[in-house]
């Protein structure tokens, strides 16, 4: 009996030292409106002609009628710009500028259905579908499991414009886990073509999440059991891994990425999932700074925005999704990173 109580003693104190004292919470700014299922991940659409309407996306996850919810600065739904009876909307991005022909371009939404093995690519702020019902992605895969796609995140190139993103799936093979696609439009539609298969994966866990860092030119994703991983994000530059990081600083699942980037300096904050905290890392270096508590439980995915968005919001927008259904608005001013 003794023996057991020293191993019960040895076994807290272990997970007291692994979990650490609870950090002091930056309380939200805002909170949003209860979504009915899962929420998973967070998109921010900055309106450049009036930013106070810009909007958060944000996904709800059910097999049968999940929805990619549209929420105003105050957190609520705008229910005329939110899609329902998607099939497990997982992973969700934006971007500014796609060309649609010589004359018009539009900014773009994207987001993976996982259950039908596709992503899909609407304009923004109008919410037109512009994928004729979606685009099948890791088609050459046989096996079932490894067509189901998660995370997504979009790469405009800024010498030319161009635009891809990057999806990665719920299984994948430890060599080209991640498929790229490049977004074209010509006289008979919007096309989604595979420009190259990338990243290295662990065996541990799986890989959701993924940021590009469009001035930059890297694509950063959460092999969830090891670290962080940094590639180029112009297939032009290569294909090999830059680097790891983060290894050993997370209690568990690596999850959610978002990165801000003021140009002279800039951040990368991870979600560490089951501590329910950020870790906040510098973007040049990609050197540990702090652990950050925002009040989410369990986050999943996260997205910020360095752009002022009216009074409310005048240091810019850090969102996270939280386990009840909700997503916290932060103003960036509060997780004390800028000073």
């Amino acid at each position: 009996m003794k023996k057991l109580k020293i191993n019960l003693v040895l076994g807290v104190a272990a997970l007291m030292v692994s979990c650490g004292p609870k950090l002091p919470e930056i309380v939200a700014t805002a909170i949003t409106e209860t979504t009915p299922h899962d929420t998973d991940d967070p998109a921010i659409w900055v309106n450049k002609a009036n930013p106070e309407q810009s909007i958060v996306f944000g996904t709800d996850k059910d097999e049968v009628n999940g929805g990619v919810y549209a929420f105003n600065l105050e957190g609520k739904i705008i229910p005329e710009k939110s899609l329902t009876g998607v099939s497990y909307p997982n992973n969700v991005d934006v971007e500014y500028g796609f060309k649609l022909n010589d004359s018009t371009k539009t900014d773009i939404m994207v987001f993976t259905e996982r259950e039908k093995h596709q992503v899909r690519v609407y304009s923004v702020p109008d919410m037109t579908p512009l994928d004729n019902g979606g685009f099948k992605v890791f088609a050459d895969e046989t096996d079932i499991a490894m067509k189901r796609p998660m995370g997504v995140s979009i790469y405009k190139n800024p010498k030319n414009d161009e635009i891809s993103f990057f999806v990665s799936r719920k299984e994948g093979p430890t060599e080209g886990y991640l498929y790229q696609y490049e977004l074209v439009s010509d006289s008979l539609g919007v096309k989604a073509n595979l420009l190259r298969k990338v990243g290295k994966f662990s065996g541990q866990k799986e890989i959701e999440a993924i940021a590009v860092d469009d001035t930059s030119g890297y694509v950063y994703y959460s092999d969830e059991g090891v670290g962080i991983r940094k590639y180029h994000a112009n297939p032009e530059q290569g294909s090999e891994e830059i680097s790891l990081f983060g290894e050993g600083q997370f209690k568990a699942d690596i999850e959610g990425i978002a990165i801000a980037d003021y140009g002279d300096k800039g951040f990368l904050l991870a979600s560490d999932q089951q501590q329910h905290t950020f870790n906040v890392y510098d973007l040049k270096t990609n050197a540990f700074i702090k652990a950050i508590n925002l009040g989410t439980v369990e986050t999943d995915g996260c997205d910020v925005t360095t752009m002022a968005l009216g009074s409310k919001y005048p240091n810019g927008l850090f969102v996270s999704m939280s386990d009840d259904k909700t997503f916290l608005y932060h103003d960036l001013a509060l997780l004390k990173l800028i000073d």
